[in-house]
C-alpha cells in the first residue's frame, strides 16, 4: 500500500447518487437545511427582539440555535456544491476546517445541553433562589465555557487527523470531512489516535449526558411532588422539549463516535451524520417553539409588529 501525500486534495464521494430518488433526496435535504436556517435564526431574533425572553434560560437557546445554523452552514453548502458541480475534491485545509467547526459546535452544544439542564434543574427544584444559582455572570461562564471546550476539542482533533499520510486515493466515504472517516483512510497505525479520540468523546458526551441525566431525575423527583397540576404542566411541557433534544442529539453522536471499529459501516455513519447535522437543527426551534407559550406568545407579538409595519 502506497503512502499518500497529505497535500493533495480528498475526494468526497458524498451523500447521493445521481437518480431520480436521489434527486428528490436531494431536493428535500435542501428544503431541510433551509428550514432549519430560517428556525434557528428566527428563534435567534425573538430571543434578542422580545425583553420577556431575556433570561439565561433563552440566552442558553439562543446559543443552541447559533450552534445548530453554524453546524448546517458548515456541512450543507459544500455538500450541495458537490452535488451539482460534480466537483468533489476538498483541499486539506478545507477538511480540516470543517473538523474544527464540526466538532467545535457538536462538542459546545454537549456542554450547552448540561448547562440547560442545569438551568432547569435549578428554575424547577430551587425557584426562589434561581437569580443566585443561574446568575447571568454564571450563565455567561458556562456559555463560554462550551465555545471553548468545543473549540479546543476541534482544534486537537483536526491537527491529530491531518497529521496522518493518507492511502493513494484520498477518496472519503462521506459527504464532509468527520474525523472518524478521514481516520480510516490513514496509511500508518492509528491506534493511539483511536484511543485518545475514544478518551475525548468519553469527556465530552458522557460527562455531560451523566450530568444531564442526574438534573433530570432530580427534577422528575419534584415534579412529582408538585401539588399544582398546572406547574406540574408547565414543568413536563419545558423539561420534555429538552429531553426530546438531548436523546436526538445524543443518541446520533454517540452511535458515530462511540462504537467499536468492528461495528462501523461508511453508509449507516452516512445516514446517522446527516440526522444530526442536518435533520437534528431543524427539529430544536420547532420542539422548542411549539411546546413553549412564551415563544409562540414572542412570535405572534413580532408577526403582529411586522403586520402592522405593512399596512402602514
Amino acid at each position: 500500500m502506497e503512502n499518500g501525500n497529505t497535500t493533495s486534495d480528498f475526494i468526497l464521494l458524498g451523500l447521493l447518487n445521481y437518480t431520480g430518488v436521489h434527486l428528490f433526496l436531494f431536493v428535500m435535504v435542501l428544503t431541510t437545511a433551509f428550514i432549519s436556517l430560517l428556525g434557528n435564526a428566527l428563534m435567534i431574533l425573538l430571543i434578542h427582539q422580545d425583553p420577556r425572553l431575556h433570561t439565561p434560560m433563552y440566552f442558553l437557546l439562543s446559543q443552541l440555535s447559533l450552534m445548530d445554523l453554524m453546524l448546517v452552514s458548515t456541512v450543507v453548502p459544500k455538500m450541495a456544491a458537490d452535488y451539482l458541480t460534480g466537483k468533489k475534491s476538498i483541499t486539506p485545509t478545507g477538511c480540516g476546517l470543517q473538523i474544527f467547526f464540526f466538532l467545535t459546535l457538536g462538542g459546545g452544544e454537549c456542554f450547552l445541553l448540561a448547562a440547560m439542564s442545569y438551568d432547569r434543574y435549578v428554575a424547577v427544584c430551587h425557584p426562589l433562589r434561581y437569580p443566585v444559582l443561574m446568575s447571568w455572570p454564571l450563565c455567561l461562564r458556562m456559555t463560554l465555557g462550551s465555545w471553548f471546550l468545543g473549540a479546543v476539542d476541534g482544534m486537537m482533533q483536526a491537527a491529530a487527523t491531518l497529521s496522518f499520510s493518507f492511502c493513494s486515493t484520498h477518496e472519503v466515504d462521506h459527504f464532509f470531512c468527520e474525523a472518524p472517516t478521514l481516520v480510516r483512510l490513514a496509511c500508518a497505525d492509528t491506534s493511539v489516535f483511536e484511543y485518545v479520540m475514544y478518551v475525548c468523546c468519553v469527556l465530552m458526551l458522557l460527562i455531560p449526558f451523566c450530568l444531564i441525566l442526574i438534573s433530570y431525575s432530580l427534577i422528575l423527583s419534584a415534579v412529582v411532588q408538585m401539588r399544582s397540576t398546572e406547574a406540574r404542566k408547565k414543568a413536563f411541557a419545558t423539561c420534555s422539549s429538552h429531553l426530546a433534544v438531548v436523546g436526538l442529539f445524543y443518541g446520533a453522536a454517540i452511535f458515530i463516535y462511540m462504537r467499536p471499529k468492528s461495528y462501523r459501516s461508511a453508509n449507516h455513519d452516512k445516514i446517522v451524520s446527516a440526522f444530526y447535522t442536518i435533520f437534528t437543527p431543524v427539529l430544536n426551534p420547532l420542539i422548542y417553539s411549539l411546546r413553549n407559550s412564551e415563544v409562540k406568545g414572542a412570535l405572534r407579538k413580532c408577526l403582529g409588529q411586522c403586520a402592522a409595519t405593512c399596512r402602514d
